[in-house]
């Protein structure tokens, strides 16, 4: 897709509804929160906080953890200045289940934590959408969770439920704060020293650690390179992964959608020939656009397309 292309969508993008930003609660103005805690007390209040949602769920599913390492650098860095801070974040598939049932799942999810005094973020929650979300946080500690229905078959109502929770961003004992940075599955991007394209890079790493499917081998066409069009500047990148199945198309979209939202991205999804919808992000701050399309070989294709930033002109 070209660049002009990406920012129209962009541009719709940009009109949708605001989403819930898991996990970076406090962090947007100059005073950080200094939590310390180590990974393994991170890690297991987080596992207690699914466990509130699941246990006393019916019928009973499965939980399946899924994702990259649940230890990660914090989302909250402004990317430009060291931050030592790390975040943990934990995704569990309700799986064992009909798929009709993801709804109810949900449902229960939220009734739960609500009964345990967790607040609600979800102001406007549609219970009547066959495929409904649940964003809460729990007090003091502030840890943000969201109960989520990904679609697997839209027009037989059938939904897969997935529990995700974000902690607060902390910072680890020193002894352990060196060894505390994510795990990224190698995607093979070149270098540069050119910082919209190191952006545009950055933003396609994060992307492949969410979907959690292997990249396959740079195709004719793809790769980064810039675009010019009119009067702006662009840095783009385009990958694809290997084939998926229908299933696992849905399952790592659903996982990058999580991703996006509890960054701060906009969402929206836009119909595709392949018949599973593409989800198209957009980062509001930078002006950069995500889109993740299914293809009809199985395929999805990764394209990030993010502007170089110009000083702002004296006349503005």
């Amino acid at each position: 897709m070209n660049l002009r292309r990406a920012m129209s969508i962009a541009a719709v993008v940009a009109m949708t509804v605001a989403v819930t930003a898991c996990g970076l609660q406090g962090d947007g103005g100059t005073t950080r929160k200094q939590v310390t805690m180590d990974e393994q007390q991170a890690i297991d209040r987080a596992e207690e906080i699914i466990h509130q949602a699941a246990d006393g769920m019916s019928p009973k599913p499965t939980l399946e953890r899924t994702g990259p390492r649940p230890v990660g650098p914090c989302l909250a860095s402004d990317g430009r200045s060291a931050d030592d801070r790390v975040q943990v974040t934990l995704f569990y598939e309700l799986t064992g289940v009909p798929g009709s049932q993801a709804k109810k799942l949900v449902l229960q999810a939220r009734d739960a934590w609500l009964k345990l005094g967790h607040k609600s973020n979800s102001s406007d929650e549609d219970w009547a959408d066959p495929f409904p979300r649940v964003g809460m946080r729990t007090e003091p500690d502030d840890y943000w969770m969201e109960a989520i229905t990904g679609v697997v078959d839209r027009a037989k109502g059938e939904g897969l439920a997935t529990l995700k929770v974000t902690s607060p961003c902390f910072l680890p004992p020193k002894q352990s704060s060196t060894s505390s940075t994510a795990d990224p599955v190698a995607l093979d991007t070149p270098q540069t020293d050119d910082p919209a394209e190191r952006r545009a890079l950055d933003h396609s790493s994060r992307i492949y650690e969410a979907l959690q499917v292997k990249s396959a081998p740079t195709q004719e066409g793809e790769g980064l390179r810039t675009v010019q069009d009119a009067a702006d500047t662009s840095a783009h990148h385009t990958w694809s992964t290997q084939p998926l199945t229908t299933t696992e198309t849905v399952r790592a979209l659903a996982r990058a959608q999580e991703y996006f939202e509890g960054a701060g991205w906009n969402v929206r999804h836009v119909q595709t020939g392949a018949g599973t919808p593409a989800v198209v992000a957009l980062h509001v701050e930078e002006g950069t656009v995500a889109q993740l399309a299914p293809s009809t070989t199985g395929a999805v294709r990764v394209a990030v397309t993010t502007p170089v930033l110009r000083p702002a002109s004296a006349d503005v």
